[in-house]
């Protein structure tokens, strides 16, 4: 019901001078109706109530007349061509739902057992199922406690969030404490650098009073929603939060009732940012209101009203239409785009992919259904920042860092104001020199602690005897680790690599 009210107050026309027909249609029905509705003279000598029973199409005033569904016809058809319209055609390289900001409270109160097995463990398997819901929408991470750190930006690779999430701990952290105002600083921060304009959702167990005021006119004043998941047991008081509108405040549940609100108030705030948004084109539904005609017309063929003309414009249309280029109804109707359109509005991403003719929906679709390194050749044919962008995405999750660290630069190279592409590119570069970093102290033995004082190169003179000696592997000697083996041992680091990230990241904020 939310969605019918929301497209009713957007409903706007793209051709509304067409409507000047419907006059035109209302007066051909009109003068034609009035033949069967004019009144006749009863005749003179015979009492009335015999007359009226002895009259032939007495009636007529009552029944349903051809022209009536011929005026329905016409004035369903000349809506449909003026464009209906409630939504706009959304950007392939952007959400189709809206992008959201989950801020994680990540802190000692957040291991509370009270709620099994701890608050923490069930506000990240919530977030967990949640990011797997919103399948194809952007979601960034940011965690706080004493100070909020951006843990990853807006994202559709739910397996790189997933891979974050279980690494918070109120370890990583490098200030304790409960600054809720510092998260909801940063969250607007990196909606604000979002091309469409999205919602925020907190995961905590209650709201520090101190920062409770900063919170009560969001979503009022222009800025983003903020949305609050409570993670406490039942019963516990909401405190500050129970002075935040009741829609806003969602307690956890056992169910998925919790995670359908947050999607309708997610989706709320995508149709409302695509309204607003002048740069994307309205998308026609028109079509739908064509369709409606459908079953009037099927009532033509009613006794009595059959024309014989319309029985030969019919076959007439049929002789002449052309032979369908490809086998299958749909290609009689509708385009391989459109069939693509439909494949991806069903997730059915890698059938998407093959019916797109459209390079850029067509990598897009490939992108989203795992098929990385072909959406990247699609990406790299594309002369656009937007391609460019997607090329790097696609090399990123295919975890060729370099060429997609190159795609970011090229992307940056023809449009400098590019928030998404600078973060990327800052992103993949961080991990590029995580992972370099981690594999020479891994050939050297640094991390283990056995690494060597010093290295000394004998022979230099190139004297003496080349010999070759078989070391056989021993409990004390650590086998060779294949490349999924060490890209696993990478993935339990990320404790590590977000502490020393967070660490860093506050270091420059105290010398500021």
């Amino acid at each position: 019901m939310t969605a019918f009210l929301d497209a009713l107050g957007a409903l706007h026309l793209l051709r509304p001078w067409i409507l000047l027909l419907l006059p035109v249609v209302g007066l051909i029905w009109w003068r034609v109706r009035r033949r069967y509705t004019a009144s006749v003279a009863p005749p003179k000598g015979i009492v009335p109530h015999l007359a009226e029973a002895l009259t032939v199409g007495a009636d007529e005033g009552r029944r349903l007349h051809a022209i009536d569904l011929v005026a329905l016809v016409l004035a369903l058809v000349t809506l449909a061509a003026a464009g209906p319209t409630w939504s706009r055609v959304a950007n392939p390289l952007l959400a189709q739902t809206a992008p959201l900001v989950v801020v994680l409270k990540v802190d000692e109160s957040m291991l509370a057992p009270d709620v099994p097995p701890s608050r923490l463990e069930r506000a990240r398997f919530k977030i967990a199922e949640l990011v797997e819901r919103r399948a194809g929408a952007r979601t960034a991470l940011i965690a706080y406690a004493g100070s909020a750190h951006r843990v990853a930006p807006l994202t559709e690779d739910p397996n790189l969030m997933k891979a974050m999430l279980e690494a918070l701990t109120p370890e990583v952290m490098p200030v304790e404490g409960d600054a809720p105002g510092a998260a909801l600083e940063l969250a607007t921060e990196e909606l604000a650098a979002s091309e469409t304009p999205g919602a925020i959702l907190f995961v905590l167990d209650a709201l520090n009073a101190a920062d409770a005021a900063a919170f009560v006119s969001t979503g009022t004043d222009g800025g983003p929603p903020v949305l609050f998941l409570q993670v406490a047991p039942e019963g516990a008081p909401a405190g500050p939060l129970a002075e935040m509108p009741s829609e806003r405040v969602i307690r956890i549940s056992a169910d998925d009732a919790d995670l359908r609100r947050i999607e309708r108030a997610a989706a709320s705030a995508y149709r409302a940012a695509l309204l607003g948004d002048e740069r994307l084109d309205w998308d026609d539904r028109g079509w739908i209101v064509a369709w409606l005609a459908v079953p009037v017309l099927l009532l033509w063929f009613r006794r009595g009203w059959t024309m014989r003309w319309s029985v030969l414009l019919a076959l007439g249309l049929a002789a002449g239409a052309p032979a369908p280029a490809r086998a299958g109804v749909a290609d009689w109707f509708l385009t391989p785009d459109q069939q693509g359109a439909i494949a991806y509005r069903q997730k059915e991403f890698a059938r998407a992919g093959e019916l797109f003719l459209d390079p850029m929906w067509r990598a897009h679709a490939l992108a989203r259904a795992g098929k990385y390194a072909e959406a990247a050749e699609i990406y790299s044919r594309l002369d656009t920042a937007e391609a460019a962008f997607g090329e790097g995405m696609a090399r990123t999750r295919n975890r060729e860092y370099r060429p997609a660290i190159a795609a970011y630069e090229r992307a940056l190279e023809m449009q400098p104001e590019f928030p998404e592409a600078e973060w990327n590119l800052a992103l993949t570069r961080d991990i590029l020199d995580y992972v370099e970093t981690a594999r020479e102290q891994g050939d050297t033995g640094e991390e283990r602690g056995i690494g060597a004082d010093d290295v000394v190169f004998d022979n230099e003179d190139e004297r003496g005897a080349e010999t070759d000696t078989d070391f056989s592997e021993t409990e004390e000697t650590p086998s060779m680790e294949t490349a999924d083996q060490w890209m696993r041992s990478v993935d339990t680091q990320m404790g590590d690599f977000l502490r020393q990230r967070f660490l860093q990241e506050q270091s420059t904020r105290d010398r500021e």
